[in-house]
């Protein structure tokens, strides 16, 4: 079977995912995760769990500035995405990249406009084709965030394929080479940046005048709330929780794989997740919350390492009796506990170990196969959109995500690990037992 999957699959299955597009996307989206970070400690300060606390804060005027802080943060992600898919995109192809990135941050703006007109402090909201009459207008933050994901990758990577085109043919100003480079490299950005911009502007005036809608809300509709609408469901959460361990089961990094190409729609779905909590300090389906968010995959799908192996971790610690796993599991417990699971998969080794497939790719797929049955019938709340580092321990994590109910079922769900793996886990160590047991006897 390995043979197989890695002359048949594997081959096809790399070249998708390493080709610039799917490489572009996952290292530009790397880019926002600082800020996602930075972004769900204020969201959680502008929405505390605790009401004294978070009537405390309101009361001394705090709230608004968390409230501040993430929507620069969190809640401008999309631009945190258009630049880095076009920067990368450049960087890949050998050239300058971040006058790419800026040129993909001046035509996201572009194919924007605001909705919302600012009049001696009075907001009024403008029809499509009504001429703003206003002291000063702004961009709209929702087309920043969620709303505006899959617009920033669409124009992120044509961008990063149009100006990386431009210098590959050698369309440009080229200046001698007494020119500082600074100065340089803006020229050779000028030919390309101009004819982007301009052709985004083309685009705009096509919608204004024919589709009468923002290329961002067409795009929000048309495209990106039927694909959100397609991974929110059993069917994607299930092929999403199988396909990992399947994948790491080959050695494949299969949660950089899934992530690489679910992430943006699951990062979208947490984004407007974050919104509506900041917003009503509650996660419903009647207010558009979602289900599969990111935080669903990392804390119910790979929360203590890929195929959920704490407790495999626990058992070889605690009641192997061999010494091979006895010290694996003095190796892998502690990293384990901060979803570190290597010492694991290639130690016992779970990787092309037949004993130990059923189980690895069963556990993740019922942890979050039933965690979405469980916020799908309202036993426990929508996710709050928060994103905590991968590296927070669980039940922490659980917490902070959605409150004591999820913490305490992400509990639940690790404590079955243990019984999960613990049949398969006590055959290969029954195993390795009797073959150390062999050996000590031939040598005595």
């Amino acid at each position: 079977m390995n043979d197989w999957f890695n002359k048949r699959i594997m081959p096809g299955m790399m070249k998708f995912v390493n080709t610039r597009v799917i490489t572009a996307i996952k290292n530009g989206m790397l880019v926002s995760l600082p800020f996602i970070m930075v972004g769900s400690v204020f969201l959680l300060l502008s929405s505390f769990p605790v009401p004294a606390v978070a009537n405390w804060m309101n009361k001394v005027g705090l709230t608004p500035y968390w409230t501040q802080a993430y929507n620069a943060s969190f809640g401008v992600m999309a631009i945190f995405a258009v630049v880095g898919i076009a920067y990368n995109w450049a960087k890949d192809a050998g050239f300058e990249p971040l006058p790419a990135g800026m040129t993909a941050l001046v035509s996201f703006l572009l194919i924007m406009r605001p909705t919302t007109a600012v009049m001696n402090g009075t907001k009024t909201v403008i029809a499509a084709k009504q001429a703003p009459t206003m002291l000063g207008g702004f961009i709209d933050r929702t087309c920043l965030g969620g709303q505006g994901m899959i617009a920033a990758i669409l124009v992120g990577l044509l961008t990063g394929w149009i100006y990386s085109w431009f210098l590959k043919h050698h369309i440009t100003i080229k200046l001698p080479d007494a020119v500082p480079p600074a100065v340089a490299e803006s020229f050779i950005a000028l030919i390309p940046a101009f004819v982007i911009v301009t052709g985004f502007l083309l685009v705009y005036i096509f919608f204004d005048l024919v589709v009468h809608e923002t290329v961002t809300q067409w795009i929000y509709t048309t495209i990106q709330t039927p694909l959100q609408g397609i991974t929110d469901t059993a069917g994607g959460v299930f092929l999403v929780g199988i396909l990992v361990p399947f994948l790491w089961f080959f050695g494949v990094h299969g949660s950089i794989i899934v992530g690489g190409i679910m992430g943006p729609l699951l990062q979208a779905n947490a984004l407007q997740n974050a919104q509506i909590f900041k917003a009503h300090g509650v996660v419903t389906q009647a207010l558009g919350g979602h289900i599969f968010t990111q935080s669903l995959m990392d804390q119910f799908g790979t929360v203590t390492g890929a195929g959920m192996t704490f407790g495999l971790a626990v058992y070889l610690l605690f009641f192997a009796k061999s010494v091979q796993l006895k010290s694996i599991g003095k190796l892998a417990f502690i990293p384990a506990i901060f979803n570190i699971n290597e010492p694991i998969l290639f130690g016992l080794p779970v990787v092309l170990n037949p004993i130990m497939l059923l189980p690895f790719m069963f556990m993740p797929t019922f942890s979050m196969l039933s965690t979405y049955f469980l916020i799908k019938i309202g036993i426990l709340p929508y996710l709050n959109g928060v994103q905590v580092p991968w590296t927070t321990p669980p039940v922490i994590s659980g917490f902070l995500i959605g409150g004591w109910k999820v913490m305490i079922w992400q509990a639940i769900i690790i404590i079955a690990s243990f019984f999960v793996y613990y049949p398969f886990v006590h055959k290969q160590d029954a195993i390795l037992y009797k073959q150390e047991q062999a050996e000590a006897s031939a040598k005595a």
